[in-house]
């Protein structure tokens, strides 16, 4: 057959055929009398197979290798193709989140594209410094919050993260998606970025609403994480929520974050502090349990010491003198000097 009978036969163009001949992929067998070149069935064949080929994202040059090599390894090269497809789909996935994140910030003209575009490919930045002067730069800027969230949970360095966490404070509260996702990472550093933004976020006009900030750090507050629920009772601690009460007492026990949980504790059973009544009894209850036979070794009934110092009230009292005779001498001096400080 003539090469434009094979053109028609395997749907490539003579153009294409000449420029396969070219390259030595596809070569006919003869000549007719008149000079034109001539194909037979294995001809058809083989520019079936370079177009095969070529749909897998082979270059021209891999696919007359793949074809005339006797030694070729076609796994290793579909291998090779597979990591370039994951590459190639997670670059255009990149860009397409970026343009997405540009769109949502709602640009007025070019000046604004132009400065978002740099924003945020600096948020992505290898320098640290790079990193934290986008952030800063962010503030008020054509960076949404999805993108201030997603760099913040990514971020190594505690300076670009304080800076990206302040940055998202000031948003219009839109990153809790992106953070909410984080708090259910399997990795545990992105779900302490998660819980440690979340809870720098500001709080909800409506406390009691089933969704926002405090909807969120609720969720936490029961989360297996100890690190999670430690930020989020701190934060519904801060806020004035008493059921972050019996987190803020394990942690005191436990010794995570204790002098930050003792001051949240503090604040809460203090004159005004939390919601509803017998809050400082509440914590001082709860205190006395980790005293219990078996519950605390002589380090936690020192940190129940030196929080109980802070609790008003007649039940932290009576806990920190029965302290001051503890048999360890560091509990009873830290047990003593809290009772001093109260006029006992």
């Amino acid at each position: 057959m003539l090469i434009g009978e094979l053109a028609r036969r395997s749907g490539v163009s003579a153009r294409m055929l000449r420029h396969y001949e070219a390259l030595g992929l596809v070569r006919p067998r003869g000549r007719t009398g008149s000079g034109y070149r001539e194909y037979g069935a294995d001809d058809v064949r083989r520019v079936f197979h370079v177009e095969s080929l070529r749909s897998l994202g082979l270059s021209l040059r891999e696919v007359g290798r793949a074809l005339d090599d006797p030694d070729f390894a076609p796994a290793r090269l579909v291998e090779e193709l597979a990591r370039r497809t994951r590459e190639r789909i997670a670059a255009e996935t990149e860009l397409l989140t970026r343009l997405d994140r540009l769109r949502a910030a709602g640009p007025a003209d070019w000046d604004d594209v132009l400065r978002g575009a740099a924003l945020l490919r600096a948020l992505g930045a290898w320098n640290a410094d790079d990193r934290q002067r986008a952030a800063l730069a962010a503030e008020g800027g054509p960076v949404p919050a999805e993108a201030l969230a997603d760099a913040v949970l990514r971020e190594p360095d505690p300076y670009v993260a304080g800076a990206l966490r302040w940055a998202l404070a000031r948003t219009d509260g839109s990153a809790l998606a992106p953070l909410a996702r984080g708090l259910d990472s399997p990795a545990a550093e992105v779900r302490e970025r998660a819980a440690r933004s979340l809870a720098a976020l500001p709080a909800d006009a409506d406390a009691d609403a089933d969704t926002g900030v405090t909807a969120l750090l609720r969720r936490a507050l029961g989360h297996a994480d100890a690190e999670v629920r430690d930020h989020a009772a701190l934060a519904l601690g801060a806020r004035g929520h008493t059921e972050a009460v019996p987190a803020l007492v394990a942690m005191v026990v436990a010794g995570r974050h204790d002098v930050d949980a003792a001051d949240a504790l503090s604040r809460l059973a203090g004159e005004g502090g939390g919601v509803g009544g017998g809050v400082g009894d509440r914590v001082v209850g709860l205190l006395a349990e980790g005293l219990e036979p078996g519950g605390a070794g002589a380090a936690a009934r020192r940190r129940i010491a030196q929080a109980l110092a802070d609790i008003p009230g007649d039940a932290a009292t009576r806990l920190l003198l029965a302290l001051t005779r503890d048999e360890d001498r560091g509990v009873a001096v830290s047990a003593a000097y809290g009772a001093g400080r109260r006029g006992e």
